[in-house]
């Protein structure tokens, strides 16, 4: 194995492992689930380091973690649409890898800033997506007289549009700060 595999290795695991800290350390907005917390951040930064390989694999320990450390699983879809799907889909902020590492190259810090948000948007918008989906499937008698899809649209996105915007916010701050932490 080549140091720089064993190094994407390691840090994969390291990353995943603070996800997971940062999740336990959350503002819990509902008691039924759902919390902002900066568990998107180590998968979103991994994804632009390393890829998609590596943001999926992050994403996908994490949900797995989580899973070990007491998630709530009525069944085993929603357990994997909560947990696997979910977190793992936040690693396809690496889509906007290509042309975030062509603007770090050039020291372009408003075009890393531009990919940085649309890559970490449309993971949260993913992330956000599978939990909406579990949601009116397995936790529609919440909805009471209301659509399950139209009350799980709105409980899903309290929690994931601060969640995301947060995301954001640490991912610019990161990467325009220090620009090398994307080159390995």
């Amino acid at each position: 194995m080549d140091k720089e595999r064993l190094m994407m290795l390691v840090e994969i695991a390291i990353f995943a492992a603070i996800g997971l800290v940062l999740d336990q350390i959350s503002f819990k907005v509902w008691a039924q689930g759902g919390s902002v917390s900066l568990v998107m951040v180590p998968i979103v930064l991994i994804a632009f380091r390393w890829g998609i390989v590596a943001g999926l694999t992050t994403g996908l320990l994490v949900g797995v973690m989580q899973t070990m450390f007491g998630a709530f699983i009525v069944h085993w879809l929603q357990g994997l649409l909560d947990y696997g799907v979910a977190f793992t889909v936040v690693g396809l902020a690496a889509f906007a890898r290509r042309p975030l590492l062509e603007a770090a190259k050039h020291s372009n810090k408003a075009k890393m800033a531009r990919y940085i948000i649309i890559g970490t948007v449309f993971a949260g918008f993913l992330r956000y997506a599978a939990h909406t989906c579990a949601g009116a499937v397995f936790f529609a008698e919440y909805a009471g007289d209301q659509n399950a899809w139209l009350y799980s649209i709105i409980y899903n996105g309290t929690y994931m549009l601060p969640a995301t915007i947060l995301t954001v916010i640490i991912s610019v701050l990161v990467f325009t700060a220090a620009p090398q932490l994307l080159r390995r």
